[in-house]
C-alpha cells in the first residue's frame, strides 16, 4: 500500500491584478518524490510553489501538510539582508534538533566561511547560502525554485549530488534540462492555470507535452466544425419536434461558450536576429596574451583564433576569469602582453546577463527603441515596438511598464530582444539560458543554429553547450585555457573528468578556503540510497512475483489441453492472450526486483 503523501494541494485559484493565474491546479508530493514543476515564464510555477510553502494565501482550494512533516523553500531571490553572517543566516533555518554544526560544514562545502557579510554576497554566493540553509536540516519536503542560477558548474554538480542523495521529497523549478534530466522522476506540467500529471522524469516530459497539444488541437478542430454544422441547422433546418430543437440549441449555446472560456496555448516566442554584413573569414585572433590582477593570473600566454561560423563556448568555475576572457578577445580590455586582432567587417552585438545595462525606471518600449521612438529597425525594415514586443511574448498594455517591475524571466527576453535587435555578425552572449523557459530556449537553439555569423558564449547550462557549441574553452587554473573540439559532454570525454573534479585547482589563490570538489563525495549524506518507493517495491515484489507465477501455472494447464483450440477457438485465443501478457508482467517485475536488489547489496542496504 502506498504512503499517503507528505503534502498535498487541491483545486487551488488564484488571481492575479483581475486575470486568473491560477484555476484548477494540483499538487500531490509523496516520501522520496522526485518530481519537477515545469510551465512557460509568468504560467504561475512559482507563485504555486510559494502557495505549496504557505506563503501564499490562494483564492480556493485547500493546502495539506502532514503534521510533523518538515518543509523548506528556496525561493528565485532569497533574502539574507536582516543577518549579520552568510551562519546566522543558515543556522536560523534549522529546526530545535538540528545539527549546527551541519550549517557550517555545507557553507565550507559550497565554498563559504560563514563570516560573510550577506549584504555584500554576489548572485552566486547569496545562492549558496540560501541552499545551505535549506538542505541542513534534510527536511521532509524541499522545494526549490531555480537552484542552480547563479551557480558555476562545479557547484551545479556538487547539488546534484548532494540531492540524489538526500531522502527529503523534492520539488525543483528549473530551466536546466541536465539537471532536471539527472533528477526528476516525475513531472508536473502547469498550462492555462492548471496541472498535469506525467509519472516519468523530465526526459520524456517535452515529447508528452508535444502530443497532448497536437491531441487538444485535434478535439478543438472537432468541437469548431460541430459548431459550423449545428449554426448550419439552426439556419436551415429548425423544422423537427420543439422539445428536441429546444435541446440542440441548448448544447449549441454551451459549445459556443466552451470556445470563448477556452484559453489557446501561449504562442510561440519569435526569435529574429537582426544581420550585419558577412565578415571577414578571421574574426578574432588572440597570441600569446596575458592579464593579471595583482599576483593572481587570470590569463597566461594563451593563443587562439576564431573564424567566421564558430560557435565557442566558455566554461570555468565562477572567479576563473570567464568575463575577463571575452573583454580581451573582443577588444573590451588591453592584454598586459601578446595582442588581439579583430577581422574585416566584425560588428559585435552583446547579451549583458548581469542586467547592469537596465535601468529599473525605463520602460519596456523605451529599451526596445532607445527612447523617442515607437519603431525598431530589424534587417533594414522598421518594425513597431508593440509588433516587436508581441514576438518576446509581451502584451501591448506592457509597453508603458517600467523594467524594475519584470519577472526575471520576462528581463531575460528582454536582454535578448535588445541584442537581437543590433546589426551583428558576432553574437556575444553571457549566461543566456538564464530564467528563459524550456520553449523559448529551444527556440533560442534553433535561432542560434541558423545564425550565419559567429558566437561565443558563456553558459553553465551543459544541455544547452552540448546544442550549440563547435569548441568549448575551459580553464583549467593558473590562467590556462584550453580549447577542446565539440560541447560540454565532448569536452568532459576528451578531459577525462568534468569540471567538479578539477574546482579546487581552479579555484583562485586567494580563495583557497573555498573548495567545493571533493568534499561531498566523502560525505555520508552523499551516499546513494534506496528510496522509499524502491524500499517499498523491494519488499512486495517476491509476493506479486509469486502470485504471477500461479497465475501463469494455472493458464499453462488450460492451454496445455491439446483439444482446446478444436473446441473452443475463442477461449484458446483469450487464453493465450492472457498467458503472453502475464509472462510480460513477470518478466518486468524479476527485472526490477533484480535491479534493486544490486543496487542495494552495493550500497551495503
Amino acid at each position: 500500500m502506498a504512503p499517503p503523501p507528505l503534502l498535498t494541494l487541491q483545486n487551488v485559484a488564484l488571481t492575479l491584478g483581475g486575470k486568473p493565474l491560477l484555476e484548477s491546479a494540483d499538487l500531490s508530493v509523496s516520501p522520496g518524490e522526485r518530481l519537477c514543476l515545469v510551465g512557460r515564464n509568468g504560467s504561475g510555477k512559482s507563485t504555486l510553489l510559494r502557495i505549496a510553502a504557505g506563503e501564499v494565501e490562494a483564492d480556493a482550494g485547500a493546502r495539506f501538510l502532514q503534521p510533523g512533516a518538515s518543509l523548506r523553500y528556496l525561493p528565485q531571490e532569497p533574502d539574507l539582508s536582516k543577518f549579520e553572517t552568510t551562519l546566522d543566516y543558515v543556522v536560523a533555518g534549522l529546526g530545535p534538533t538540528d545539527d549546527p554544526h551541519i550549517a557550517k560544514a555545507l557553507l565550507l562545502e559550497l565554498g563559504l566561511t560563514g563570516e560573510e557579510n550577506p549584504r555584500s554576497l554576489s548572485g552566486g554566493e547569496g545562492r549558496r547560502a540560501a541552499l545551505a540553509r535549506v538542505l541542513a536540516p534534510e527536511p521532509d519536503v524541499l522545494l526549490l525554485d531555480e537552484p542552480t542560477n547563479h551557480l558555476d558548474l562545479p557547484a551545479i554538480l556538487w547539488l546534484e549530488e548532494r540531492l540524489a542523495g538526500l531522502r527529503s521529497a523534492i520539488v525543483v523549478i528549473s530551466h536546466d534540462r541536465r539537471f532536471l534530466q539527472d533528477l526528476t522522476r516525475a513531472t508536473l506540467w502547469l498550462d492555462r492555470g492548471r496541472t498535469r500529471y506525467l509519472s516519468r522524469g523530465f526526459k520524456e516530459f517535452e515529447a508528452w507535452r508535444d502530443r497532448e497539444i497536437e491531441e487538444e488541437e485535434k478535439q478543438q478542430h472537432k468541437i469548431d466544425r460541430k459548431i459550423v454544422a449545428e449554426e448550419h441547422w439552426l439556419r436551415y433546418g429548425v423544422t423537427g419536434r420543439r422539445k428536441r430543437n429546444q435541446k440542440r440549441l441548448g448544447d449549441l449555446r454551451e459549445m459556443r461558450a466552451a470556445r470563448r472560456r477556452r484559453i489557446a496555448p501561449t504562442g510561440d516566442i519569435k526569435l529574429e536576429v537582426a544581420e550585419a554584413q558577412t565578415s571577414g573569414t578571421l574574426v578574432v585572433e588572440a597570441r600569446g596574451i596575458s592579464k593579471s590582477f595583482g599576483d593572481r593570473v587570470i590569463v597566461g600566454n594563451f593563443s587562439t583564433r576564431v573564424l567566421r561560423g564558430d560557435r565557442l563556448g566558455i566554461v570555468g568555475a565562477n572567479g576563473a576569469g570567464k568575463t575577463t576572457l571575452v573583454k580581451l578577445l573582443t577588444g573590451a580590455l588591453a592584454p598586459d602582453n601578446g595582442y588581439v586582432r579583430s577581422g574585416a567587417a566584425v560588428e559585435m552585438a552583446t547579451l549583458d546577463q548581469s542586467r547592469a545595462s537596465l535601468d529599473p525606471q525605463t520602460t519596456l518600449k523605451d529599451a526596445l527603441t532607445g527612447g523617442g521612438s515607437d519603431f525598431v529597425e530589424i534587417n533594414g525594415q522598421r518594425k513597431h515596438v508593440v509588433g516587436y514586443m508581441r514576438d518576446f511574448l509581451f502584451g501591448p498594455e506592457q509597453a508603458r511598464t517600467p523594467i524594475g517591475r519584470l519577472s526575471g524571466g520576462e528581463r531575460g527576453r528582454l536582454l535578448l530582444a535588445r541584442a537581437l535587435a543590433q546589426p551583428s555578425n558576432l553574437l556575444v552572449l553571457d549566461e543566456p539560458t538564464n530564467d528563459l523557459d524550456l520553449e523559448t530556449l529551444d527556440l533560442l537553439e534553433e535561432m542560434l543554429a541558423d545564425y550565419p555569423g559567429t558566437l561565443i558564449v558563456v553558459s553553465h547550462d551543459r544541455d544547452f553547450l552540448d546544442r550549440i557549441a563547435t569548441s568549448v574553452l575551459m580553464s583549467e587554473g593558473d590562467g590556462r585555457w584550453i580549447e577542446y573540439a565539440g560541447g560540454y559532454s565532448d569536452m568532459v570525454a576528451q578531459r577525462g573528468e568534468g569540471v567538479q573534479a578539477r574546482s579546487a585547482a581552479t579555484a583562485p589563490r586567494d580563495e583557497k578556503p573555498k573548495a567545493p570538489a571533493a568534499a561531498p563525495r566523502q560525505k555520508p549524506a552523499s551516499k546513494p540510497r534506496l528510496t522509499f518507493a524502491e524500499q517499498h517495491a523491494l519488499a512486495t515484489l517476491p509476493a506479486k512475483m509469486e502470485e504471477l507465477r500461479g497465475k501463469r501455472e494455472k493458464l499453462r494447464k488450460i492451454l496445455d489441453d491439446p483439444e482446446l483450440y478444436a473446441r473452443d477457438p475463442a477461449k484458446f485465443a483469450d487464453a493465450s492472450k492472457l498467458f503472453a501478457k502475464l509472462e510480460a508482467e513477470l518478466a518486468a517485475a524479476e527485472e526490477s526486483w533484480l535491479e534493486l536488489e544490486i543496487k542495494r547489496e552495493e550500497i551495503g542496504g
